[in-house]
């Protein structure tokens, strides 16, 4: 089985493929099936940035194309400037708002690694850092599903 580090090194080498022509902050993410398969991604920016496409979602993306539905973890990883200069962000590149919901989709007890470097490794669930995520059917506090 991967190890979380392993798993943040694959996501940190995916940040070298990043197309960041815009922000030059280039992410990288390492998703980890249940069958044990790791899909990469890297983020794809656009011109018209509500285009962008993030790390997290290319790897997702990508693993669901292959046939995976059960993601148990994922690892991002970021650096700012040209690839290979080390010139890490200085903060743990944390899932965007999009991608936790994206995430959410596979389930909620999904181990989210990330760091600003290997050394300095923090771990989540996408619960934890999206505790309300809309789901496909309807709940509230109260415990009732649309419909009742």
């Amino acid at each position: 089985m991967i190890t979380d580090l392993e798993l943040y090194r694959k996501a940190a080498l995916a940040a070298a493929r990043a197309y960041a022509p815009y922000s030059d902050y280039h992410v990288g993410a390492a998703v980890l099936a249940s069958s044990g398969r790791v899909y990469v991604g890297a983020n794809i920016e656009n011109a018209s940035y509500g285009a962008t496409i993030c790390a997290e979602r290319a790897a997702v993306s990508k693993a669901v194309f292959e046939g995976e539905k059960n993601i148990t973890a994922i690892a991002v990883a970021a650096y700012a400037g040209t690839a290979g200069s080390d010139a890490q962000s200085g903060a743990p590149a944390y899932p965007c708002g999009i991608c936790r919901q994206f995430l959410s989709e596979f389930g909620g007890d999904i181990r989210v690694i990330v760091g600003a470097d290997e050394e300095h490794l923090e771990r989540y669930t996408i619960s934890e850092l999206l505790p309300k995520a809309f789901t496909n059917g309807f709940k509230s506090d109260t415990g009732l599903t649309e419909g009742e």
